[in-house]
Parts: C-alpha cells; structure tokens; sequence
C-alpha cells in the first residue's frame, strides 16, 4: 500500500514536470531556420507566363520559449533565444501581434503587385481609401490616444490618405513637437493632440508610437490573388513583386534556378531589411537554392547582405547571396544572367 502511494505520487510529480518543462512560457522568444515556400502555389494567376525555374519565400520560425524548447535552443545550430518584449512590446497581446503580422503580409503582397505591374507595364488602377492604426505602442506618445483600427484622415489639419503621407509629416518634425490627429472610430470623427516622443532605439527620431498601414483599393488585369496562410510580416514583398513579374513578361527571369530571397518592399520598389536573415540563408542552403537575394541598405555596415553573406561563409554554402537595393536591382541581376 505504501509503495503503491509512493508510486502515485512519483507518477503525478513526473506528469507536472513534464507539462511545466512542455509548457510553462517563458519571458523568452526563440527564432530558428524556418521552411522555403515555391511562390507558384501562393501566387495564383491566369494566363501568366511560366518559368523553368522557381522563386521561393522563405521563413523564420519562432515562439515562446518554454523550459524544454529554451534548453534546446541553447545546444541546436542556428537557433536565437531573445526577450520577448523585442518581439512583442509589452501591452501587446499575442493575438493583437499576430494580426498586425498578417496586415503587414496583405501590405507587402499589395506593394509586390504594385511594383510588378508598373516595371511590367501592366494595367492597374489604385484608389486610396486611407490610413489605419496596426498597432500601439505601449508607454509611446499614442498610448491612450489612439487605437488598433483608427482611421487617421487628417494630421495638423491637412488631409492624408496613406501611411506613407502621415511618416512624411512625423519625419519633418522634432522629438517634443505637438502633433494634431484627426482619425475616425466607430464611425465618429475625432480629433487628439501629444507630443512626439523619441524611438527607444532612435532617440533622435521622432514618433508616435503607432504602426500604420495603408487601406489602398488595387485593380489589375489580370487578377492577382495570394494564399500565404498564417505567414505574417512584410518580409517575402520582393520576392512576391519578382514572382508577379515573371508572370506577366515573356522572358523567363529564373532561367531555370532556384531563387531564395528576402526583403520588405514598398510601392516605390525599395527594398528594407527584416529580421532573421541568417535564418533565411540556412533555409535557403537546405532547399538547395541557387541564389539569395538580400538587403544592402545602401552598404552600411552590418546590412541584412553582410548578415546573410557572413552566414554563408559560415556555413560554406553553395548559395550565392546576392545584394540588392531595390527591386530593379534584382530584375537587372537576373537579366544579365546566361
């Protein structure tokens, strides 16, 4: 009877351990390589053209550390382990996080096709329907003054109808300046006022606090759709522009490889950086790419290119990683390939 009990209670200890080290979260965020993702069963065309090779998305995974991941992550290759509020600000709430990434895929696959039917000559429209607030800033001038959905129609009193006009005015002003938003919730006009604080990591910057994305009404012909599923962040927007492009052109860019890259774009054709790069390129070298495409920001130290370079070397890929600025920098590469 006794050692019966003993046993018992051996067994619920090692179920308790064994359910706190699976999923007790941590205060911790842990990033690894992620998968390669062929673009021709996300992006979906009619009549576009086919190409002889393929362009590939890439991804980072990542989640909340929990005792068993978190100690796995100190002995596994390619693995990052990072607090998690430079993941997720305090405030936000996991489901707030997620469904900004996903506004910011929409975001980038909108830009992509921008970008791909201007360089293609294609026929599109675009209508302007406004700004909204993504998201909020815990602690950041906007805390308390602006919310998730908001629509921004006017700042300092002159009309705006993209996220890229209301930055265009943040930018132009100073760190203390008073700021005027004019913005609708629950179909009421309203207006605040703050001041622009600085960005922790840019203190001469300033800000609001808000990530802002553009509600823009596209039309092309032909008819571009994309089912990336819960793939979020703005990340794969060159990669989506060069996958729309090859479509829509005769010449076949891909001439026949495995083409991996990363970059956010915007509807200029500039491409940023993301986080992860490394990550990427190991993903990439497992896919058995031919190239990888990543940021240069315009050669400052430390780019997204010498990320992604440096890992290579690392790692003694076959990959060649390739740097580029803008999107007709890729489009320039790739034509001038044999």
């Amino acid at each position: 009877m006794f050692s019966n009990k003993k046993q018992i209670i051996f067994f619920i200890v090692t179920i308790g351990l064994a359910l706190f080290l699976s999923y007790y979260q941590l205060d911790y965020y842990i990033y690894q390589p992620g998968e390669t993702t062929s673009l021709t069963s996300v992006v979906e065309m009619e009549d576009g053209f086919e190409g002889e090779g393929e362009l590939h998305l890439v991804t980072v995974r990542g989640g909340q550390a929990t005792p068993l991941y978190y100690l796995w992550a100190q002995i596994r290759p390619h693995y990052d382990i990072v607090d998690l509020e430079q993941v997720r600000p305090h405030g936000i709430s996991q489901e707030e996080y997620m469904e900004a990434q996903l506004q910011f895929m929409e975001s980038s696959q909108e830009a992509a096709t921008v970008v791909a039917f201007e360089a293609a000559g294609g026929d599109m429209t675009i209508n302007y329907k406004g700004a909204y607030i993504a998201m909020v800033v815990e602690d950041m001038p906007a805390d308390g003054h602006l919310e998730i959905g908001d629509e921004i129609i006017a700042v300092n009193g002159d009309l705006v109808a993209s996220s890229e006009e209301i930055i265009n005015v943040t930018e132009a002003m100073e760190v203390g300046d008073s700021i005027d938003i004019t913005f609708i919730r629950d179909h009421e006009e309203m207006t605040t006022t703050f001041e622009l604080g600085p960005f922790p990591d840019d203190p001469d910057r300033p800000g609001m606090g808000v990530s802002l994305v553009t509600d823009r009404e596209v039309e092309v012909t032909p008819e571009v759709r994309y089912d990336s599923g819960q793939i979020g962040g703005p990340s794969a927007g060159l990669m989506f522009a060069l996958e729309v492009y090859n479509r829509l052109t005769m010449d076949d860019i891909t001439k026949g490889r495995s083409i991996v890259g990363s970059g956010e774009i915007d509807y200029d054709g500039n491409i940023y950086r993301i986080g992860g790069v490394d990550k990427k390129v190991v993903s990439a070298d497992r896919e058995g790419a031919d190239l990888f495409f990543a940021a240069n920001e315009n050669g400052r130290e430390g780019s997204n290119y010498e990320e992604a370079l440096a890992k290579a070397e690392e790692i003694d890929t076959d990959v060649d990683v390739i740097p580029v600025d803008t999107f007709q920098d890729a489009i320039d590469y790739l034509n001038e390939l044999d």
